[in-house]
């Protein structure tokens, strides 16, 4: 099963500014468990858009206001939860910020 990895942490702390992820994810994408992943530019970069009556609403900036923000992501196999969880345990952010853990919808084939 897939899951993603939503890695956010406190914007505004520059003692955690990105710098990889210390190896945290070399052996896990030589065994074929990372199937993609990143990080993500600042949040004052982003633009949220929403479509409410047929008009495109546009707002500069992150879509909630928080503390932490997402900061990267990665997208990971696992046979189930449990071995998510402590493959995401293992990420250096989870030290210093959060991460959440959710599977990924896969749609049935008709």
């Amino acid at each position: 099963m897939r899951y993603l990895l939503m890695i956010a942490g406190d914007e505004t702390a520059e003692s955690h500014q990105y710098d990889g992820c210390d190896g945290w994810g070399e052996d896990l994408a030589r065994r074929g468990k990372i199937h993609g992943g990143g990080g993500l530019r600042p949040p004052s970069e982003a633009t949220t858009i929403r479509v409410r009556d047929g008009e495109v609403l546009l707002t500069d900036g992150p879509f909630t206001e928080a503390k932490e923000q997402i900061g990267g992501y990665v997208v990971l196999e696992a046979d189930d939860l449990d071995e998510a969880l402590e493959i995401a345990a293992k990420h250096p952010a989870a030290t210093y910020g959060s991460i959440e853990v959710r599977p990924i919808f896969v749609p049935e084939e008709p």
